[in-house]
């Protein structure tokens, strides 16, 4: 039997599992003290409402298909954004939720793209410029817990739209330009060019190029301003990018990226968009991203407890412990091996458990790192 790992997924275990868990807690923590509710959606939905409006976007078309029994067409959710429109229904608005949890996606995979992904949301249904401001602070609260150095990109859907009127770009070609401008971080600017002048739009490039202040003569560049000034009341740096889009088309009005310099890809990305009239916002973190990326150091006081043939005394030994918050494993066998044990599982502390030290109910306590012993008293 073939047990290797299918292409584009991974185990975790260990150290790499601590981790992952402790950056998780760091995200809930965030998220719910900006009052954000939690929410659990399925992984498989009917491949029509998966794809929605969006069938040619390049993410929709790498969903994974499934059939059940009833050969009904399925597909695993390959983000969790488009659910929201059903969790939305009868909510008190604003309605914020935020959800971790798998999504997939059917694409090409390397170093830091994978097929099955932890992504973590927070989105607002029923958002201002406020929400925006306030979704972006999380963000920045986020990475500097991790310890990851980061810039916010962010630009305006609408303003694209403005530019891309004033250009020429009409109708349905301009969502295909965009995706073309999306491509500037991942294509050479010679190859977005080619691509571009198919809609007869190279010139757009050449107007991305222009600092900030050229942008004010736009009708949208108010909304750019607005984000400005309440980020700043909330303490956050962001950079204004004209020439960043974000592929879905449906985002319709602000739209952030989060880069740094130890990793080519996205780190956090998102933006605004609109479902059954009610405009909306949201960022969504890649967990495999960030944990790659997050200087952590998890503190977790572990015992291995060392029974000498002194079970029932070990066992009510750990209970004590386990209630005073401490993680602990028992370990029945020889103290040679247990000692091995505990070096391969990095527990510092273990304790001995024997007849001397039930007599004197005093157990030797040894930090594995510095050799050092002492006694614990019960």
């Amino acid at each position: 039997m073939n047990i290797d790992l299918v292409k584009g997924f991974q185990d975790f275990l260990g150290e790499d599992a601590e981790k992952r868990e402790e950056i998780r807690k760091i995200l809930v923590k965030t998220f719910e003290s900006y009052g954000f509710e939690p929410a659990e959606t399925p992984v498989i939905e009917y491949e029509k409402f998966v794809k929605g409006e969006n069938e040619n976007e390049e993410a929709v078309s790498d969903i994974f298909k499934l059939k059940d029994k009833g050969d009904r067409n399925l597909a695993l959710r390959y983000e969790f954004t488009f659910q929201l429109k059903r969790l939305m229904q009868n909510q008190k608005l604003p309605y914020k939720r935020f959800q971790i949890g798998y999504v997939f996606r059917d694409e090409p995979v390397s170093s830091n793209r994978f097929r099955q992904i932890t992504q973590c949301d927070v989105d607002v249904i029923g958002s201002s410029v406020k929400e925006e401001a306030e979704i972006l602070s999380i963000t920045k609260k986020i990475f500097d817990s991790l310890g990851i150095k980061f810039v916010i990109y962010f630009n305006n859907r609408k303003l694209l739209n403005e530019i891309l009127e004033e250009q020429g770009v009409k109708g349905e070609d301009k969502i295909k330009v965009i995706r073309e401008i999306d491509k500037l971080d991942k294509l050479s600017e010679k190859e977005v060019l080619r691509n571009l002048k198919k809609f007869g739009a190279e010139k757009v490039l050449g107007v991305f190029k222009k600092d900030e202040k050229y942008f004010e003569k736009y009708k949208s560049y108010e909304e750019i301003k607005e984000l400005k000034k309440y980020c700043k009341i909330y303490g956050v740096k962001v950079e204004f990018s004209p020439s960043l889009a974000r592929g879905l088309s449906y985002y319709n009005g602000s739209v952030f990226e989060v880069k740094t310099k130890e990793m080519k890809e996205t780190i956090a990305g998102g933006g605004s968009y609109m479902f059954s009239g009610v405009q909306s916002t949201g960022i969504s973190f890649g967990l495999e991203r960030i944990s790659s990326l997050a200087n952590l150091k998890i503190e977790k006081e572990k015992y291995l407890i060392i029974s000498l043939d002194k079970d029932k005394e070990a066992v009510e030994l750990a209970e004590k412990l386990r209630e005073k918050g401490k993680s602990i494993i028992i370990y029945y066998g020889k103290p040679s091996k247990a000692l091995d044990y505990a070096n391969s599982k990095k527990i510092e502390k273990v304790i001995f458990v024997g007849e001397k030290e039930i007599k004197k109910k005093k157990f030797m306590v040894k930090n594995m790192g510095t050799g050092k012993e002492k006694l614990l008293k019960i």
